[in-house]
């Protein structure tokens, strides 16, 4: 009897542990599969458009709502050290999407401002108006990447040192179940993620942080290399991009760049023809930038209504998250 019973315990650990680790790699191939499928909407989609970064925090939410559930599958002891660190994990992803949240209120206001302005030219006398209006609303740009740069200061450092970390098996990356390994590369992938939405929607120097190298040391790594592999794509693909932009550091948002050069050609415009009131053919070509303007402002608007939408799901996401393991932990 006593045989029979060694047997089934043994058996039954054994189920268990390849259900684990059934689970762990499970993870790591999703990371994969998302960071693959990012790659292919970077290709497909105008660089650090709402579109693709729409995909990017879509991505990011769907990683740790399935981190969560792994958590769940492995049930980790109580009280475990586990905790801890997923605990830290989201605080972090909570902290770095405070700032994207106050940097997408900042794009709101300059939104608002220059809907203003295009909707206010309805007759030539007003041109120095709308002149001194644009002025106004560019400063306010400039005032607004400063603020956005002492904001990413603080954080980008942390981010670029947890994107690029080198790690081994020395740091235990079978520990609580291979759990403590899912959460490295977890904060490797959002570290990525959150670079890019910060670069887009808040401020990005250079494609420096992209460029560095990094990450695990696949020789000594059990589990995930594959999403190593598609990790690095995107991240070269990233710094390639940023290198072939001729612009100024600042605020990367397809849209948004689109509006500040449509505002400027309307600036141009009406500093040319001052004094032309009465030339039809000008004020054809005035109301053709307007009418640009209007649109682009209109895409900008649109798209950052979305961005805001999905960024509130995803703290929503966080913070539902950590509802459920502390239950879990407390019931059993």
């Amino acid at each position: 009897m006593m045989g029979s019973n060694s047997y089934t315990n043994s058996s039954s650990s054994s189920s268990s542990s390849s259900s684990s680790s059934s689970s762990v790699n499970g993870f790591y191939n999703l990371l994969s599969q998302g960071l693959n499928e990012l790659h292919q909407s970077f290709l497909s989609h105008n660089f650090m458009s709402i579109q693709f970064l729409s995909e990017v925090i879509l991505s990011l939410q769907s990683f740790h709502s399935q981190l969560t559930i792994l958590v769940l599958k492995l049930r980790l002891p109580v009280g475990g050290k586990w905790l801890d660190e997923y605990m830290d994990e989201s605080s972090r992803l909570w902290d770095a999407c405070h700032v994207l949240k106050s940097a997408i209120s900042a794009i709101e206001n300059y939104y608002s401002s220059a809907s203003i302005i295009s909707s206010s030219f309805h007759a030539p006398h007003l041109s120095r108006q709308v002149i001194r209006a644009i002025n106004v609303c560019q400063r306010e740009i400039l005032g607004m990447e400063e603020e956005n740069k002492s904001l990413m200061e603080t954080r980008i450092q942390a981010l670029s040192q947890c994107m690029n970390q080198n790690i081994s098996m020395e740091s235990k990356l079978n520990g609580f179940s291979g759990f403590r390994g899912v959460l490295y590369a977890m904060r490797s992938v959002s570290s990525l993620l959150l670079m890019i939405l910060l670069s887009g929607i808040a401020y990005c120097w250079s494609s420096t942080c992209f460029h560095q190298g990094g990450g695990y040391d696949e020789g000594n790594m059990v589990f995930g290399s594959e999403f190593i592999v598609s990790m690095a794509i995107l991240k070269q693909k990233m710094a390639e991009e940023i290198d072939q932009i001729d612009g100024q550091p600042g605020i990367m948002l397809f849209e948004f760049q689109q509006a500040k050069i449509a505002m400027e050609e309307l600036k141009v415009e009406l500093e040319r023809i001052a004094g032309y009131d009465d030339d039809d053919e000008a004020q054809s070509e005035i109301q053709e930038k307007v009418e640009n303007l209007k649109s682009c402002l209109g895409l900008l608007g649109c798209g950052v209504e979305t961005f805001a939408g999905q960024l509130d799901d995803f703290f929503d996401e966080i913070v539902e998250g950590r509802k459920k393991l502390l239950d879990m932990c407390s019931h059993r």
